[in-house]
C-alpha cells in the first residue's frame, strides 16, 4: 500500500509540475489543453491517491494478534478451494512459496465464508466449500 501511495504522490507531482510548466504559444488552445490533460492527470491521480489511503486505514484497523476461530477480516482461511487472507482486495500474494488471496470482507467469498468455523462448510457459487483451517 505505502508503494502505491508513494507512486501516486509523484504521479501528482510530476502532473503539477508539467501543468505549471506549460507556457503561452503563439497556438493558444494548444496552451490550455495541455494545462487541461495535466489537470486531468493530476485530479485522476488524487483519487487513486485517496483509494490507496482508504485501503491503508482499512489494513491498519486489522489486528493480526487477535486469534481468529471464525472467518473475519484478519483472517487467514484456507479452504478446500485456496487459501484467503480477509483484509482488502489486493489480489494474489506470494508468501514463503504460499500463494494467498487477499480479499475485502465483502467479496462474495468472503461473504459466503463469513462466522464459520474450520471444519464447517459453506456454499460458494453453488459448490461446497469446506473451510480447513483458520489462522
Amino acid at each position: 500500500m505505502q508503494e502505491r501511495i508513494e507512486a501516486c504522490q509523484a504521479a501528482i507531482q510530476a502532473a503539477q509540475e508539467s501543468a505549471n510548466s506549460e507556457t503561452k504559444s503563439s497556438a493558444g488552445d494548444k496552451y490550455e489543453t495541455g494545462r487541461a490533460m495535466a489537470q486531468n492527470e493530476r485530479d485522476r491521480n488524487a483519487v487513486q491517491l485517496q483509494q490507496a489511503l482508504q485501503l491503508q486505514g482499512e489494513v491498519q484497523r486489522i489486528n493480526p494478534e487477535l486469534p481468529c476461530d471464525t472467518v473475519r477480516p484478519g483472517a487467514l482461511v484456507s479452504t478446500s478451494m485456496g487459501q484467503f487472507y480477509i483484509s482488502i482486495s489486493a489480489g494474489k500474494l506470494t508468501v514463503e512459496g504460499q500463494d494467498y488471496f487477499a480479499v475485502s470482507a465483502a467479496a462474495p467469498v468472503a461473504v459466503a465464508l463469513a462466522g464459520k468455523r474450520a471444519g464447517e462448510q459453506a456454499t460458494f457459487n453453488g459448490k461446497p466449500v469446506r473451510i480447513e483451517s483458520i489462522a
